[in-house]
């Protein structure tokens, strides 16, 4: 049975700016779906932005929940990350989810990962997705060697990784707080 593969998430922390962007393109096998998909939200009346990649029905299970934790916890960030976390790993069902979010607020950038793990980065730069790894070096490189700013850097690191990733296109969405 083929996979979706879908996406490219980048978000990077800089001089006091944050900036959440990915791509559009959703593909199954060797054929693109689509190109327009929107994988990053505003949560928490825009106060917290949302990346996703994986799979869309289990991202959008996961954004649910953690939307519900936001507001259990008065939108904090970290709280909220951390009860879903907890949620994740405890739920039969959502254990068997095969999603990962970049959740990022004006203070903090965390990675939730697919076994209900929390990472936040040393450097404010974090990537998922099939590209994720490409965005997130030319985000690092243009980070030091460039005076872009934050949303700026988001969308050039993602024009570099869709001309290196099959999976991610140039179509790119990028939000910033």
């Amino acid at each position: 049975m083929e996979t979706f593969h879908a996406t490219t998430i980048l978000s990077v922390r800089k001089d006091g700016a944050v900036a959440i962007g990915g791509d559009g393109q959703v593909t199954l096998g060797n054929e693109i779906f689509k190109h327009g998909a929107k994988k990053i939200r505003k949560l928490a009346d825009g106060a917290v932005l949302v990346g996703f990649a994986g799979s869309a029905a289990d991202a959008f299970a996961l954004m649910e929940r953690f939307e519900k934790r936001l507001g259990e916890f008065n939108n904090n960030l970290v709280r909220a990350a951390t009860e879903l976390a907890k949620d994740w790993r405890l739920d039969r069902s959502l254990r068997r989810l095969e999603s990962m979010m970049i959740t990022v607020d004006t203070n903090t950038s965390l990675l939730l990962g697919g076994s209900g793990d929390i990472i936040e980065p040393d450097d404010g730069v974090l990537g998922i997705g099939s590209g994720g790894g490409y965005a997130s070096a030319a985000a690092r490189a243009l980070i030091k060697y460039s005076n872009l700013s934050a949303k700026e850097i988001v969308r050039e690191a993602l024009e570099i990784a869709s001309a290196s990733c099959i999976y991610t296109n140039n179509n790119i969405v990028v939000e910033e707080l």
